[in-house]
């Protein structure tokens, strides 16, 4: 199976690097974005097959990107995790709304079980 490309969007240098070497262990290839316009573009340039995304972000929110990737044909199908610290039910709710596959709040979830959970994605879509 070829491997698969992560795009991390997430503007804390300390807990991107964290999750860069967890995926990369786990044999995830990993492209990174620190903030919503580097991550427009490189959505467009390198196809990734799943989407970590931050919501709040230097640029362009998590929000206004997902809203972006919904009104775009090559970006509309891209499977996207959200991975925030904003935990309110309106802000999960609003996320579902705009596509995401899944809502981890920072605070909640060890990168292990992060790991896990996008390792157990890809089991799901063969």
């Amino acid at each position: 199976m070829p491997q698969k490309k992560l795009l991390l969007v997430e503007d804390d240098p300390f807990l991107s690097s964290l999750l860069k070497a967890r995926l990369a262990k786990e044999g995830f290839v990993v492209a990174y974005a620190a903030d919503g316009e580097e991550a427009l573009e490189l959505l467009r340039k390198e196809k990734p097959d799943l989407v970590l995304l931050d919501l709040i972000l230097p640029k362009k929110s998590g929000f206004e990107v997902l809203e972006i990737m919904r009104d775009d044909p090559r970006l509309v199908k891209l499977p996207v995790m959200i991975v925030s610290n904003l935990g309110q039910e309106s802000d999960i709710a609003r996320g579902k709304e705009l596509g995401a596959v899944a809502y981890f709040i920072k605070a909640k979830t060890s990168i292990d079980v992060l790991a896990k959970e996008i390792s157990g994605f890809f089991t799901k879509q063969q």
